[in-house]
């Protein structure tokens, strides 16, 4: 492992793509190993988790963390995209106040285990293909719904008011969203407009939490450029062994390292994890040598994703 291999919560900037900050994060490191482990709209802003070198094996430990968004849903028409990039689309038009107790009724039904058709315009892959890219030929393809949590669905009220006229038509209503992994925010403010008969989509989405790493940990761009140009990177990135703290880890001597380090079974007989657990395999100096999946009968484990 090297002081270039870690992860770096970045707060994306609005108008650029998880692509775009990949990118950027590859010319101020020179770094070409850079990875990020779940894509954020352009129009987004908020926690984008950055993995560098070694530390891109670990993306899959990462991906399916549940998530926190800051959301302003706009009612009053819908959009191709379901985000204000879009272009408006015929719909239900209802435009009136809501009575608080419908408002709440609507963010209620939409708690819990609920099922998502996942939008046209979208990064997933349907044979082999992403979506957003047939979406731009003017294609729409049958998408199978894909069953999500939804923790929190709250209304924020900023000055005391639930909905703000906007006077234009539309109305909007500031959210808090708390969610499993997969869940699209675009497709929940949708459903939510349909539940009160009026067309919505989101005019503001910002990514507030991804697992354990808050938007409050984050750091910009230019704040990377400036660390690393001082030197001072080990302040802003997280050692990978950090970045995984919720799996349990097991301090090995050093026979134990070079086994694991060569893929080798290690024996841990004083444990006791469920079979298949996911375990970080550290040396005496904490630093991660490798994930291993415990064999409960054997009381073993065999490192699945070596890292030094």
């Amino acid at each position: 492992m090297t002081a270039m291999d870690g992860l770096l919560v970045i707060d994306k900037p609005a108008g650029m793509t998880s692509h775009d900050v990949v990118a950027a994060t590859r010319r101020i490191l020179k770094e070409r190993r850079i990875g990020h482990t779940g894509t954020l709209d352009p129009f987004a802003t908020g926690v984008l988790l950055i993995l560098v070198g070694k530390a891109t094996r670990l993306a899959q430990f990462l991906s399916g963390a549940d998530k926190e968004y800051d959301a302003i849903i706009r009612l009053g028409f819908a959009t191709d995209t379901g985000d204000r990039m879009g272009t408006p689309v015929p719909g239900p038009t209802d435009k009136r106040k809501w009575s608080d107790e419908e408002i709440e009724a609507a963010l209620a039904s939409l708690r819990g285990y609920i099922d998502q058709v996942p939008p046209m315009y979208s990064a997933k892959k349907i044979g082999g293909k992403k979506l957003y890219e047939l979406a731009r030929r003017g294609e729409e393809v049958e998408r199978e719904p894909i069953r999500v949590c939804i923790h929190e669905f709250e209304a924020i009220r900023p000055d005391g008011q639930l909905v703000k006229d906007n006077l234009d038509g539309t109305f909007d209503l500031q959210v808090h969203v708390s969610c499993s992994a997969g869940t699209y925010v675009r497709t929940l403010a949708e459903d939510f407009g349909k539940r009160l008969s009026v067309g919505a989509h989101l005019a503001e989405l910002r990514r507030t939490r991804v697992g354990d790493f808050t938007v409050t940990n984050a750091v910009t761009l230019d704040q990377l450029k400036t660390g690393f140009g001082e030197e001072a990177l080990g302040t802003i990135m997280l050692r990978p062994n950090a970045a995984l703290s919720r799996l349990p880890f097991v301090h090995l001597n050093a026979e134990d390292v070079r086994r694991a380090r060569h893929g080798m079974e290690v024996k841990v007989a004083e444990y006791d994890w469920p079979d298949g657990e996911k375990v970080k395999m550290c040396d005496v100096n904490d630093h991660l040598i490798a994930i291993g999946d415990y064999d409960a009968k054997a009381r073993h484990l065999h490192p699945s994703v070596v890292l030094a």
